[in-house]
């Protein structure tokens, strides 16, 4: 049962469900940096993990026209994405897979750019929340538990001379990604974008 939409969402009219993350319109930044990132970006899908309704993946190939794989835990999270796609006009572009990231990726599969929105809330705090789904805020006893999951995704499955744009909560995530990055293959943290309701992030895999 769908139970709301956002729009504009960028050019997009997104629809999504109560068991889903209501979309935050400023993450519609991390769409348009990634489309900027695509213009130079060797050839290669985009990877979109905890995509919830779709709308970031979705907005950056609307923008700049690449297949994308968006993965989500959640199968009413899939649906949104999926009718999201079709709504669009990009359904023909746009492979939706519902699972956790290491059950639905080929060890050999790789990409241009990885998107990822993972829950970053400390599980203690998530109280203060009470109108989000849990399973798409709860990110663990230091709120960077799927964080970690999706940078060793990008690690994994980036093209050299990839990118991968990660949406967090607070700097100070942001500085514990860094501290710990040495520990992910090559990826290097290269760019940090402030907004009022979080941090995005972007990591370069070398080879550009």
């Amino acid at each position: 049962m769908t139970t709301g939409t956002v729009e504009p969402f960028g050019s997009l009219r997104i629809a999504y469900d109560e068991r889903v993350l209501q979309p935050r319109p400023w993450t519609a930044a991390q769409s348009l940096w990634a489309a900027e990132l695509l213009r130079d970006a060797p050839p290669g899908p985009v990877l979109e993990l905890c995509a919830g309704a779709g709308q970031i993946g979705l907005l950056a190939i609307a923008t700049e026209p690449r297949p994308l794989v968006a993965v989500d835990l959640n199968p009413v999270a899939c649906d949104c994405a999926r009718r999201n796609a079709d709504a669009a006009g990009l359904g023909e572009l746009v492979e939706v897979r519902e699972g956790g990231i290491d059950d639905v990726l080929e060890p050999a599969e790789t990409f241009a750019l990885v998107i990822a929105d993972p829950p970053w809330v400390r599980r203690r705090e998530t109280g203060r929340y009470p109108e989000d789904p849990l399973l798409a805020i709860d990110g663990g006893e230091d709120g960077l538990e799927v964080a970690w999951a999706c940078v060793a995704a990008a690690s994994s499955h980036l093209i050299p001379g990839g990118a991968a744009l990660l949406q967090l909560g607070t700097v100070e995530q942001a500085d514990t990604i860094r501290g710990s990055l040495e520990s992910y293959g090559d990826l290097e943290l290269v760019e940090l974008r402030f907004f009022d309701r979080g941090v995005l992030v972007r990591l370069d895999q070398p080879g550009r």
